[in-house]
């Protein structure tokens, strides 16, 4: 077992190199692109409009693993959008919402984020998903000067060279591995296998599950496995080896799907734990009822019962909104909001003005952009608390904390176990 684990973390690769050298990759396959979307990308002073609409984007998953939750993303930019709008625009002009599917593909997304780039001309990008979509265009966002604001968790992504025009709403997998080890650890389990694809999160995700699980005297161990497979006996084979107490299933929702029968098949009645975003309501009724019975599920959490979460489902007409949408809804706020504080519609504004909008000292505690926009003409300073929670970020463009949701599925629904 240790020798298969080996060298299947030989395999894999260093994920900063991975996320690296794929946002190097994206940029050198502008060329590949057609005429029609080959202009040069122009810096964001060049390609500030100072009259006209202000643009920013929706570049969400409508449709691959992450399709799912792309529509209910772009309904929530969309809502804060329509109601900026109604409240006059930013700098008293009209905001348009630009709409792409990265179908949850990074060649796509890059296909369509130069498009938003060099045609649309938007001063940011809201609403991505995936984390290597995120790494796919991260360096076209950041020489354009373009902000770029992502639901994508992977370390690795604000270790990249993004001169700030990279920040996202989701927790790093730092936090969330130690978040998954510790709750394996308060279910009883000692031994904890995880099965996963290859993902730029998959390594830091296992070791910080790793390191939580041996503080306690515990063991753990990874296997990584080809997403296309039509089964994963043998995969599961190797981790009952292990003799594990609880298995983490690290993948999307459609390997996942097949993972879930073949451990009941494999007969393994261990703790299971998983992601929120593949253990979802849709697994859940597209398999047998006995196949998902009592999987827990981790994800992090809206901030439910706060004002902006409550004008969220207003305003968006989503009364049970994921996580994705809310920091969706978040991240158009901020973008918005951080144009009009700075006085100018830019990438480069919004970059320099985030902080000043998201967490000053003091500030004025607003939770939608009409609030938002009245304390800004008052010469207030703002303290953002969105339906996603505090969005407080680090210098490289992390989220400073957030709460998680706990759930398990009982009687074929996700029932809430806790959030903390």
């Amino acid at each position: 077992m240790a020798d298969n684990t080996r060298r299947d973390r030989r395999q894999g690769v260093d994920m900063i190199d991975f996320l690296s050298g794929l946002a190097q990759r994206s940029l050198a396959r502008r060329s590949l692109l057609g005429t029609a979307l080959a202009l040069p990308l122009l810096p964001a002073a060049a390609r500030a409009q100072q009259s006209g609409p202000i643009r920013i984007a929706a570049l969400s998953p409508l449709s691959g693993a992450g399709g799912a939750y792309g529509p209910s993303m772009v309904k929530a930019i969309r809502a804060v959008v329509e109601e900026a709008n109604a409240a006059g625009g930013i700098l008293g002009r009209k905001v348009e919402l630009v709409v792409e599917d990265d179908q949850t593909n990074p060649e796509a997304a890059v296909r369509a984020m130069r498009k938003l780039i060099d045609v649309d001309k938007v001063s940011a990008v809201a609403g991505v998903w995936a984390s290597s979509v995120a790494a796919a265009i991260a360096p076209l966002c950041w020489e354009s000067g373009t902000m770029l604001l992502t639901c994508a968790g992977a370390d690795a992504l604000t270790n990249l060279p993004h001169q700030g025009f990279l920040a996202r709403t989701q927790p790093n997998t730092t936090l969330q591995g130690r978040k998954f080890g510790e709750f394996a650890l308060a279910q009883g389990a000692k031994r904890v296998f995880m099965l996963s694809p290859q993902t730029p999160f998959v390594q830091s995700q296992f070791e910080n599950i790793a390191a939580a699980v041996k503080a306690q005297g515990g063991e753990a161990e990874l296997l990584v496995y080809d997403d296309k497979k039509p089964s994963y006996r043998s995969e599961l084979q190797q981790a009952l080896r292990f003799r594990p107490d609880a298995i983490v299933l690290g993948g999307y929702l459609p390997d996942t799907t097949v993972l879930v029968k073949d451990m009941l098949r494999a007969g393994f009645n261990g703790t299971r734990i998983a992601f929120a975003y593949s253990v979802n309501q849709k697994l859940i009724e597209s398999v047998p009822a006995d196949t998902v019975e009592g999987i827990f599920t981790i994800a992090p959490s809206p901030a439910e019962g706060s004002p902006a979460f409550k004008h969220m489902t207003e305003q968006a007409g989503t009364p049970t909104p994921d996580p994705y949408s809310t920091q969706s809804y978040d991240q158009a706020n901020l973008a918005l909001l951080a144009m009009q504080a700075a006085g100018t519609a830019s990438g480069t504004a919004i970059r320099d003005t985030l902080r000043k909008i998201s967490q000053a000292p003091g500030g004025t505690v607003v939770s939608t952009v009409t609030e938002g926009l009245a304390a800004l003409k008052e010469g207030k300073a703002l303290n953002y608390e969105g339906a996603s929670g505090p969005c407080d970020f680090t210098e490289k463009g992390d989220i400073a904390d957030c709460q998680f949701r706990y759930e398990q599925v009982k009687a074929g629904k996700l029932t809430l176990l806790r959030i903390a």
